[in-house]
């Protein structure tokens, strides 16, 4: 370490799916380097090795209790790749329906229980708009948590309604879903989604979910947010004005989409005729669109289709016996028995890169992908980086994108027709599951070899967005992010803007190690 620099460890972070802690290289008062800490090492990877491919569909969602859903799509699709199924479509509706209930729930219980408390922190103490924070957004205290979690609460009856309970669920299989659904039933699933989209238009919004998708530029953000500031969205957009979140918390990383929300698929035609959604496709008027939000990538602004074959693992900072970056098809999850001897790691956490390159995913990476108007516009006003309030921003936005869609799928459910297609896992076989969870892009990959599993990778979205450094010292995109915030030279640790910059990522840890 330099002279001068002095060196500060932050953690464990509160509010948080397991644990996680940041160190900090300090110099004149500004952060020169950052090395993200995941001490956690969980081992699903190699509970799987040896068992029956179908036990996927009830260990790896009690990887996490807040995107067990999601863990649940990528283990069926994994699944489902290696059989080569496919799904029904009234299979697709509900796994679509049931995904997007767990994500919209995820991110507003990051906006009111994760990110907003810290808005009501001592720091800002004497900011016009502080009282106002505490009494709406204190953590414990504040009238909005108060206001948003019997809502919630009634809003995870979709997952009761449609797989049976949350966490955990069964209902979610290879060729679609085991619960099958009656007409009154979809009259149920309406209702709380239209009570839900109240809450949202009255106390989020103060204004119709349409209006609020269609926000095209940071300005029209800030316009829309004065005429709407007793919105809890407008509140947040206002002081994150005052604070220039606008500016902070960039990474020079690409961002990458597995593609959120399947569509069914017409007959004849495969998966791989509809990678991505129809303006990539090259025929709008004949193809349909993949996704709700489409897949590809975009680096420096320029789009590209996904390849995952080039998706790899470094294990050079981490505590594993592997070092050689590796293709999950062909990695490997072996702990060090003794940690010391790899004196230069500092986390169980991989180091996962596209192509060599720094991914960052979530939902300004899905709607940047996607082509979202304000999405560009954000990354515009930091350079071509995103940044905390692009994220924020980015996540309610997909709320008000993802209500009206879920209306489609369940009028578009046929209670006649089937819910799941049959088939049977070869001895021999291989399978990629892509999902975008909450937080980003979550992909499982099996080998399958004499029935059995033989290897299963799992890179979850926070393996991407709080990778450590690869073997070419190319730091993730949290350890970019923070490099250049200015800290408090008597109290560094109380800054409050490495609090919001860590928590625009949404940790969570227990994902990130398998």
């Amino acid at each position: 370490m330099n002279v001068g620099v002095r060196r500060l460890e932050i953690g464990p972070i509160n509010r948080v799916e397991g644990d996680v802690s940041v160190q900090l290289d300090i110099a004149e008062g500004v952060v020169r380097e950052a090395r993200v800490k995941a001490p956690l090492f969980r081992g699903f990877e190699l509970m799987l090795k040896g068992r029956d491919a179908r036990d996927a569909l009830v260990l790896t969602p009690r990887i996490c209790g807040i995107c067990s859903v999601a863990q649940s799509m990528a283990a069926a699709e994994a699944l489902r790749s290696a059989m080569g199924l496919r799904m029904s479509a009234n299979g697709r509706h509900v796994a679509n329906l049931l995904l997007a209930c767990e994500n919209v729930a995820d991110h507003l219980s990051h906006f009111y229980l994760f990110f907003m408390p810290d808005l009501a922190r001592g720091a800002y103490a004497g900011r016009p708009w502080h009282a106002a924070m505490c009494e709406r957004f204190k953590a414990q205290a504040g009238s909005a948590a108060a206001d948003f979690l019997p809502v919630r609460a009634q809003w995870m009856h979709i997952t009761g309604l449609l797989a049976g309970k949350w966490p955990h669920t069964l209902a979610i299989q290879p060729g679609g879903s085991t619960r099958p659904l009656k007409r009154p039933e979809l009259m149920r699933l309406e209702r709380l989604i239209v009570v839900f989209r109240e809450f949202l238009e009255k106390v989020l919004f103060a204004d119709s979910l349409e209006n609020v998708g269609s926000i095209d530029s940071l300005d029209a953000l800030l316009r829309w947010a004065r005429a709407h500031e007793q919105a809890d969205f407008a509140r947040f957009v206002l002081v994150a004005e005052e604070l220039g979140m606008a500016g902070v918390g960039g990474a020079q990383a690409a961002f990458m989409s597995f593609g959120a929300y399947p569509q069914p698929l017409p007959d004849g035609v495969v998966d791989a005729d509809v990678s991505t959604n129809a303006d990539d496709a090259g025929d709008a008027g004949t193809v349909p669109p993949a996704f709700l939000f489409c897949r590809g990538v975009v680096d420096a602004g320029v789009r590209e289709k996904l390849d995952t074959s080039t998706i790899m693992e470094d294990a050079s900072a981490a505590w594993m016996q592997a070092n050689a970056s590796q293709h999950p098809l062909h990695g490997d999850t072996t702990p060090l028995a003794d940690m010391e001897q790899k004196p230069d790691a500092y986390t169980w956490c991989k180091a996962p890169r596209l192509r060599g390159r720094v991914a960052e995913v979530g939902a300004l990476a899905r709607q940047v992908v996607a082509g979202h108007p304000l999405a560009l516009d954000l990354l515009r006003h930091n350079g071509g980086r995103g940044s905390v309030l692009a994220r924020v921003v980015m996540r309610l936005l997909e709320v008000a994108l993802i209500l009206p869609a879920m209306q489609r799928w369940v009028r578009a459910i046929e209670p006649e027709q089937p819910f799941c297609a049959h088939g049977k896992m070869p001895a021999q076989a291989q399978g990629e599951g892509l999902v975008e969870a909450a937080r980003g892009s979550l992909g499982h990959w099996l080998v399958v070899r004499d029935g059995k599993v033989a290897r299963y990778q799992i890179i979850a979205p926070t393996t991407w967005n709080f990778s450590p450094r690869d073997g070419n010292g190319l730091p993730g995109a949290l350890e970019q992010a923070l490099v250049g915030v200015h800290v408090d030279a008597d109290a560094p640790a109380s800054t409050p803007m490495l609090q919001h910059i860590i928590r625009s990522f949404d940790p969570c840890m227990v994902c990130t190690v398998h």
